[in-house]
């Protein structure tokens, strides 16, 4: 039997410190009240049991210095959860997927098919797995996020002050995160902008799906052909926005849609992809990521996996390979 987790019997009131600028209040709250499960953190903001400077406050909400917040009373009639014991095989993937690592930063090669956190019908994601791997690490946190099925650079904050400043960077397009992406067809446009409105939870035959309309919200991403072939064409794409599925929206827009998307690709080239050319997956790779923090650079890159450099390799030289499973989209 799992002990229970323990208990706060009064109500607590902190003052917040610099160091936890920009955390978001739900996370801050999870430290703060170890133990206790996501459902009654979630709960207890839900019933404004939880104030920030004396009012209701969202989960979502990022905290700044100074703040004021009240903590209620805390029982705990839920059990802990037993700690997350990585998969056979996560942890050593993972560790090999470090491609930086400083005081302030975690960059990894996040492998393909892997969230970057837990959810519905999802026991755990990247930074479940790295704190499970890491538990003297003090603050873990994600800065920013990538597609389930997109593999490449994600980038992890190791204190609250890095967290704060990678995020404000990020909303003002100072961050350059840069994907490698095959798309459908012969690529004739060149260096091409796609300014395009992007709104997501759209139902469409049941399945929530991101569509470009003019009520959505600004969406750019820049496209430049790298490699081009007769069935596809690998192209570099620079978002200046971080819109869900913006790369995978826009491509497919345009008429140029993703190789192993179901979501938003084209069935019969996907299926062609997988037979004749051995594509197993969305090809979408975050390939780059450039960001100015603390008057220092990092640029961190990440290679093309060995699966999806054999499928440019087969259609670079006509050879087709043998047949495989149609390629996975997004959950």
């Amino acid at each position: 039997m799992m002990p229970p987790a323990a208990e706060s019997t009064m109500v607590r009131h902190l003052e917040i410190a610099p160091e936890y600028a920009g955390q978001r209040l739900d996370n801050f709250l999870l430290r703060e009240l170890k133990g206790a499960p996501k459902s009654l953190i979630y709960r207890i903001l839900r019933k404004g049991e939880v104030r920030l400077n004396g009012g209701r406050v969202q989960p979502d909400r990022r905290l700044s210095a100074g703040d004021k917040l009240r903590i209620p009373p805390v029982r705990l009639g839920e059990r802990i959860q037993p700690p997350l014991r990585p998969p056979p095989g996560w942890a050593e993937r993972l560790r090999d997927a470090v491609l930086h690592e400083d005081r302030e930063l975690l960059v990894l090669d996040k492998p393909a098919g892997l969230a970057v956190h837990k959810g519905s019908g999802i026991d755990f994601g990247v930074i479940e797995l790295l704190r499970a791997l890491r538990p003297d690490e003090p603050f873990l946190e994600l800065a920013h996020r990538l597609d389930r099925e997109t593999s490449g650079c994600l980038v992890l904050a190791r204190t609250p002050e890095a967290l704060r400043r990678i995020q404000e960077a990020l909303r003002a397009g100072l961050v350059e995160k840069r994907y490698l992406a095959l798309v459908c067809g012969y690529w004739n446009h060149g260096k091409r902008e796609v300014n395009a409105p992007l709104r997501r939870n759209v139902l469409r035959g049941g399945e929530r799906m991101v569509e470009v309309t003019a009520e959505g919200k600004t969406a750019l991403t820049r496209f430049q052909p790298v490699s081009l072939f007769k069935a596809a064409s690998l192209l570099s794409a620079d978002i200046l926005t971080g819109r869900t599925h913006q790369i995978r929206v826009h491509a497919a827009h345009v008429g140029h849609p993703l190789a192993g998307d179901e979501k938003y690709g084209d069935s019969a080239f996907n299926l062609a992809m997988a037979e004749r050319w051995g594509l197993r997956r969305l090809f979408l790779h975050a390939h780059s990521v450039t960001l100015a923090l603390g008057g220092r650079e990092v640029a961190v890159s990440a290679p093309l996996s060995p699966e999806l450099k054999m499928v440019l390799d087969r259609l670079a030289t006509g050879t087709a390979g043998p047949a495989g499973p149609a390629g996975q989209g997004d959950n």
